[in-house]
């Protein structure tokens, strides 16, 4: 069982990465693999809407998304962290995932869970969170919630761990994704994946 951990913060080692951190040594106690990868500091270009990625399996822009794409199809649970600019995520963050949910037809995301963590000095967590758990409930992918909304308060380097309530959510946060992650695979050796309709697709006009 793998976690895929992206830091959609420019600092490596700021509050951001100091809180996904917190998850990650919770998901290792609890026997969950973790691969930590920094985001928030690469030149990401945005969506073309190009829609390549439809006729090749993969991202026309052969950049860090593809390597992550890759990353991702073999893992069981993906935790997204972002600070908070302007009430949403990073812009690299938001230009990756835009890419990497829409181009990455390979992987079946179906019952792969899916964690997004937000940090700000003071507000806009929330709008954050919420952004970043639209990427997984479009794809079938459970959301893992913690003892309150997975969000914690830091300005200057490791001022988050003075959160001491943000901290403890993240630590249930990363019990409660062990815990569903093995729950999933069990049902999945029990009653294998829910079954899927084929895709009906309409636009507002017909």
């Amino acid at each position: 069982m793998k976690v895929i951990i992206l830091n959609g913060s420019p600092k490596a080692n700021g509050n951001t990465a100091t809180a996904l951190r917190e998850v990650e040594k919770t998901l290792n106690a609890e026997g969950v693999l973790t691969e930590f990868i920094h985001v928030g500091q690469r030149d990401i270009h945005g969506c073309m809407a190009c829609n390549r990625c439809w006729s090749i399996g993969q991202c026309v822009i052969d950049d860090v998304v593809n390597e992550i794409s890759e990353k991702v199809s073999e893992a069981d649970g993906l935790l997204i962290g972002s600070p908070v600019y302007f009430s949403s995520p990073s812009g690299q963050l938001l230009a990756l995932l835009d890419r990497l949910f829409y181009s990455n037809l390979h992987t079946n995301w179906s019952m792969k869970v899916g964690a997004a963590v937000a940090v700000a000095r003071r507000g806009g967590t929330t709008a954050t969170f919420d952004v970043l758990n639209k990427y997984f409930l479009k794809t079938n992918m459970p959301v893992v919630p913690s003892q309150y909304w997975n969000i914690a308060h830091g300005c200057d380097p490791g001022e988050v761990t003075q959160d001491k309530e943000g901290m403890q959510t993240m630590r249930q946060l990363g019990r409660n994704m062990a815990f569903l992650i093995k729950s999933i695979e069990l049902g999945k050796q029990q009653y294998g994946l829910p079954t899927e309709e084929e895709r009906v697709e309409t636009h507002f006009i017909h």
